[in-house]
């Protein structure tokens, strides 16, 4: 690589692998890359219970611990999920839906008063329509 001089952050998650020997098996067997264990490191920071997993005792060995391991990595992938979700999230698209959902409740509404034996008139007001309509000025 020669003189080349790495961003801080980057020679930060060097050291940090070395004290995680486990993240590089796991980049050798292709269950993650080291991209996106940078990416965890960066934004999770590196005191974060999910990297005790790959952590190394004090005497030398790399923890074994199955049950807690596979909770910090679905904890992990469920967050990253999450993230990726609202990134995703679309404005109009959820006023859409819930528009959409507003004039279900309003239907259900309207059967259930039937049921009931209220009278309604035979045009419904605004307000019963959709219930999350405001007015304007």
């Amino acid at each position: 690589m020669g003189n080349k001089k790495l961003h801080p952050t980057v020679e930060k998650f060097k050291e940090f692998v070395k004290e995680h020997p486990k993240l590089i098996s796991e980049v050798k067997n292709g269950s993650n890359t080291l991209q996106e264990f940078y990416e965890d490191w960066y934004l999770l920071g590196e005191d974060d219970p999910f990297w005790e997993k790959y952590r190394n005792n004090d005497d030398g060995t790399v923890e074994t611990q199955s049950d807690s391991n596979e909770k910090a990595e679905s904890n992990g992938k469920w967050m990253k999920q999450i993230g990726s979700i609202i990134q995703k999230v679309d404005a109009n698209q959820m006023q859409y839906h819930l528009n959409n959902l507003s004039q279900v409740i309003a239907s259900v509404q309207g059967v259930l008063a039937q049921f009931q034996g209220e009278k309604q008139s035979t045009t419904p007001t605004n307000e019963q329509r959709n219930p999350f309509a405001f007015r304007k000025d």
